[in-house]
């Protein structure tokens, strides 16, 4: 069962011009039939989505907290280098810090969920909020990339062990419930009730979560139609689905123009234009298994038109930002605006650096 656009979309038209949406309706339109996925809800397209959802009929808490966070591992750096990275120096798992945990801990911030805000824990200056402890602390004993993940691995191990008790996919059932009913604001509630708790994890912003959550609940199987519910409505907005709609002339018409960050969330960001578009974009033309109404899929085809390691087309090393888009072989080149994205330099001076940023 397909979740059906909010319902306070129809509002969000009613305050723009019809011209200016009609013409990003179109430029995402057709974006979508060039290089949209047609696999996104094909379990079998690989064999880590099948054993995904495998974990999720059978219940495995450990393997689930395990793909977590290997998938926020690949967030602010190129899927390639996050990759390389995890080969080389492995992984945090459920059962290492589930071992570590069970012993006792000196630590405070470490007993509870609640109690691990504010650890602090820097890794390059190796220091944390509880100096005195550090030496014995089993936290800074993971090789990960960054501190923050290791700190995110120990705040997402105590919420699934203290707030959804050890089984997380009751907990998303829990979350989900609403959504089997199918109607818009049900599903909307959903998403908040997932991504609400959420958001509470150490280094999980909505993004990560639309990354993330996203890929997980698509993963589901038949029996959870609430999952899927949740999870196509759910969209991960990074540097290249922003800089696309700024490029493109969307933002701008629309008179949503702002910087990349919590901003594309807010009412009317680039979240909101991506749910309202898909409204009016009919994705089971392009799969018949596919809900009419799919934003995941929408933002996913953005990503993909943008990304190096998809199509590579509209992105800050294809394109001088300094002036605008020369590419005439672009598909989009007639309708695309072109706009000077280096006009917004307190944002956009960094984009080259993390235009590689993944959003799968």
């Amino acid at each position: 069962m397909a979740a059906n656009p909010p319902s306070a979309l129809s509002e969000f038209a009613n305050t723009h011009p019809t011209a200016d949406l009609d013409r990003a309706i179109r430029v995402l339109d057709r974006l979508c039939h060039l290089v949209g996925a047609s696999n996104l809800l094909d379990v079998s397209a690989s064999p880590e989505r099948h054993k995904l959802s495998r974990a999720i009929e059978c219940y495995q808490t450990p393997y689930l907290f395990d793909w977590l966070i290997r998938a926020f591992s690949f967030q602010g750096i190129s899927d390639r280098v996050a990759s390389s990275y995890i080969e080389k120096h492995g992984s945090v798992t459920w059962d290492n810090l589930d071992t570590r945990l069970s012993r006792r801990i000196r630590c405070p911030r470490l007993h509870s969920y609640w109690q691990f805000h504010g650890c602090s824990y820097d890794k390059t200056r190796q220091t944390c909020s509880e100096p005195t402890l550090l030496e014995r602390c089993p936290l800074p004993r993971h090789r990960l990339r960054n501190g923050r993940l290791n700190q995110t691995a120990y705040s997402l191990f105590l919420f699934i062990r203290d707030v959804a008790e050890g089984n997380l996919v009751e907990w998303l059932d829990k979350q989900c419930h609403k959504a089997h009913t199918n109607e818009p604001d049900d599903v909307a509630q959903s998403s908040e009730a997932l991504a609400g708790p959420l958001r509470n994890i150490f280094g999980v912003s909505d993004k990560v979560i639309a990354m993330a959550m996203s890929e997980l609940l698509l993963a589901a199987p038949a029996s959870k139609p609430g999952w899927r519910n949740v999870g196509y409505s759910l969209i991960a907005i990074d540097t290249l689905v922003h800089n696309f709609l700024y490029r493109s002339g969307i933002l701008s018409s629309l008179g949503r123009q702002h910087a990349y960050g919590p901003g594309c969330y807010r009412d009317g960001g680039c979240a909101d234009i991506i749910r309202h578009i898909s409204s009016k974009i009919d994705a089971s033309r392009i799969n018949l298994a596919y809900p009419r109404y799919f934003p995941r899929f929408v933002q996913h085809a953005i990503w993909r038109f943008c990304s190096t390691d998809e199509f590579d087309v509209c992105n800050g090393n294809r394109i001088d930002d300094s002036q605008r888009c020369k590419n005439t072989q672009c598909a989009l080149f007639a309708s695309c605006q072109r706009l000077i994205l280096r006009q917004k330099r307190h944002y956009i001076s960094i984009s080259y650096a993390i235009d590689r940023m993944p959003t799968h």
